[in-house]
């Protein structure tokens, strides 16, 4: 896959994993792009670590775009955990 082909993967992947996580999520096109690429990396080596072969190897690949948005769905859970944006509650 070429460095379009990332780019692209990495925005929807991106825009996908914030769509479904709720609340308001931080970062404006390039950081839900990089959000995407990173995601892409983290659920590829994850298929890869439960024995799922190489889920990111082709762009027209269903499993490509599944890791792509699991892995960025994991990595702004993991965000929220360590900015503490996950775990902030309002005072009553």
């Amino acid at each position: 896959m070429g460095i379009l082909g990332w780019i692209l993967l990495g925005l929807v992947a991106g825009a996908a994993a914030k769509a479904v996580l709720p609340g308001e999520q931080p970062g404006g096109l390039i950081m839900t792009t990089i959000l995407g690429v990173v995601g892409a990396v983290v659920g590829g080596g994850i298929a890869r670590a439960f024995g799922l072969g190489n889920p990111i190897d082709d762009f027209f690949d269903l499993s490509t775009w599944l890791a792509a948005i699991i892995g960025a769905i994991v990595v702004l859970l993991l965000w929220g955990v360590v900015s503490g944006r996950g775990s902030r509650r309002t005072a009553h």
